[in-house]
């Protein structure tokens, strides 16, 4: 302002006009701009902690399920005792009750005769224990029993974040109206080992704590994005519609809350779907809504083949087709890879089926009603380390991440407190996103680098060998100095001294420089004379400072001497 009005203004006006510009900037523009830049800030902060949770929460929903198995699901305590609870394959609990195998009562005599009467009387095969409060000391004793009376059944730790919410909602109320909140924690836990989806579309997903500070992002964008993620997992994985809750059931693409309610009280009614064309019997399931949510439910004992598939009814005709063609019947023709590698997909492409649509057919035609998730598998911790003081730098141990933020992961390595890999340590290879190298619930090896007792922290890195040097990043992508790909050495040699003696030049023009500054010479390029007065730039003035010979004097000299013309 001052340079482009000031001189044009009268001298009285000056210093009035001078006041307004520098109320104007302090009381108004500069605030303005502060809130906005703040605003911008934030919600960049937001946009990015809240895709970091809904991959978090993808995660945990996908993880491996146990299947139709009988289940232990143990929710340890302390004082309370440890609840216990028995489910089926379907997962319809048959009893429960509650034991005291640890402190302060320490009944573990009548804890062993329990839980090897419920393994001999109800087939129980795999014991699932909350990893909450007391979890290590319940698995330990669980796991000490099992060794000592050389019994076949399996054990792990299974997350059950979110179970005494769920405990206390309305729908577990429904489910278990004569039970009190921890047993259904228990049930909870014993259903997670089974089908982790299922069972966790039931809480609501910003109570499952899939990261830290969910809570000081934005809520309505928080839970648009995990409702997002809920649903995607839903539809990628499928559902049985004989067995879905009506809390899985909303998720799928086109059925609403009131919907799902319905489905589940016609099947309660009238008994399980025969077909996906019965769905069309349940009242508000319209024919745009049935072609929305069809291809995502799943009969396996349905009189037609593909209903337990993931094609959708629509493209029926085009798969019985195929296997006419092929003289097998559509059943022969599921599952069978022989049949499915000699279809020409080109001879069956049209405007409603192209060729991508054929690919995914043939695809589920190979695997029919294949589970995208990976095989369940569990993690032995080191019978060894059970506390802190236990851990000792240099160790290595079996682990399974708890936890991905965007400075590392948190690993539960075995004992009460999760220990942090840095991002600069979850590879060997430079890693940028910590979902690029670890995700949760993975598996991983972890060494330990430092256990800090007085703030119970523990330092990990899942490198290969943490001695050797990390890597940095490399900004152009190309290889460092040194012998460059198809370059002979002797060339590198030469490369390497022309590099030299550049940067030996370069040492002595800033010597240069600061010797000319130090002695308060003018350089020669300042006697040119000026284009428009014609005076030479050398010439002494008054108000030139002089220079004292101290660098970091004359530096802030001439910046004062600079602000003030």
């Amino acid at each position: 302002l001052r340079k482009r009005w000031e001189q044009k203004l009268a001298p009285a006006l000056k210093e009035q006009w001078e006041a307004v510009w520098r109320d104007a900037w302090v009381r108004l523009l500069l605030p303005s701009l502060e809130t906005d830049v703040r605003v911008k800030l934030k919600q960049q902060a937001d946009d990015t902690s809240i895709e970091l949770f809904a991959q978090n929460l993808r995660q945990l929903l996908l993880q491996s399920p146990g299947g139709g198995r009988v289940v232990l699901g143990l929710d340890p305590a302390f004082r309370t005792g440890t609840k216990w609870a028995v489910i089926d394959g379907t997962g319809r609990l048959l009893v429960h009750g509650v034991i005291h195998p640890i402190p302060p009562k320490a009944k573990e005599d009548e804890a062993k005769q329990t839980l090897r009467k419920l393994i001999e009387d109800h087939g129980v095969e795999i014991v699932a224990v909350g990893n909450g409060t007391a979890s290590r000391e319940v698995h330990q004793f669980v796991r000490n029993w099992l060794k000592e009376a050389e019994l076949a059944v399996q054990h792990l730790v299974v997350n059950e974040s979110g179970a005494s919410v769920y405990s206390a909602s309305e729908l577990a109320r429904k489910e278990f109206p004569d039970l009190d909140l921890t047993r259904r924690s228990a049930i909870s836990i014993a259903r997670r080992y089974q089908d982790p989806l299922a069972e966790f579309v039931k809480i609501d997903p910003k109570s499952i704590g899939v990261g830290q500070y969910q809570h000081d992002v934005n809520q309505t964008r928080l839970k648009q994005s995990l409702d997002r993620t809920v649903e995607s997992c839903v539809n990628f994985v499928g559902v049985d519609l004989n067995r879905a809750s009506g809390p899985l059931l909303r998720y799928v693409s086109g059925i609403t809350p009131t919907l799902a309610q319905r489905i589940v009280e016609h099947r309660d009614a009238q008994g399980p779907f025969a077909t996906r064309q019965a769905l069309l019997e349940v009242s508000g399931m319209g024919p745009k809504t049935f072609e929305q949510a069809a291809g995502f439910l799943r009969i396996p004992d349905s009189s037609e083949p593909l209903d337990a598939s993931a094609v959708h009814p629509e493209r029926y005709p085009l798969v019985q087709r195929i296997a006419a063609d092929h003289e097998v019947s559509v059943s022969e023709l599921l599952g069978n890879e022989s049949v499915v590698a000699r279809v020409d997909s080109a001879k069956y492409e049209s405007d409603e089926a192209g060729a991508f649509t054929l690919q995914d057919i043939l695809a589920e035609l190979r695997k029919p009603g294949r589970d995208p998730r990976a095989d369940h598998t569990t993690v032995e911790f080191d019978e060894s380390v059970q506390e802190l003081s236990d851990l000792k730098p240099g160790m290595q141990l079996n682990g399974i991440v708890t936890n991905v933020t965007h400075f590392g992961a948190f690993v539960d390595i075995g004992v009460h407190q999760d220990g942090l890999a840095h991002v600069s340590e979850l590879s060997d290879r430079f890693v940028k996103d910590p979902l690029e190298a670890v995700a949760l619930g993975q598996q991983v090896k972890a060494w330990v680098l430092e256990v800090d007792q007085e703030r119970r922290r523990i330092a990990l890195s899942l490198r290969s060998d943490p001695s050797t040097p990390k890597r940095p990043p490399s900004k152009s992508g190309k290889p460092k100095r040194g012998v460059q790909k198809n370059e002979r050495p002797e060339q590198a040699t030469q490369r390497g001294e022309k590099t030299e003696h550049s940067e030996q030049k370069q040492v002595g023009r800033s010597e240069r420089f600061e010797q000319k500054f130090r002695s308060g010479k003018p350089r020669t390029s300042d006697k040119r004379a000026h284009p428009k007065s014609g005076k030479f730039t050398s010439e002494k003035r008054s108000d030139t400072p002089k220079a004292t010979g101290d660098f970091q004097t004359d530096l802030a000299t001439l910046m004062e001497k600079f602000n003030q013309n």
